[in-house]
């Protein structure tokens, strides 16, 4: 296959929308996380009744 700038270019961008829709996954579990323990202690402190 002819590898030129454009073959390199696409290779590129498929990578980085890889690794950028890794992090937003990463971020989004990390901040569930932090949300689930704020809504326990919310929970706690409400007789631990769910809304």
């Amino acid at each position: 296959m002819y590898m030129d700038a454009v073959v390199f270019a696409g290779i590129a961008t498929v990578l980085l929308m890889v690794v950028f829709f890794i992090g937003v996954g990463v971020f989004v579990m990390r901040d569930q996380k932090a949300h689930d323990d704020i809504q326990a202690k919310k929970d706690v402190g409400a007789g631990g009744k769910v809304a």
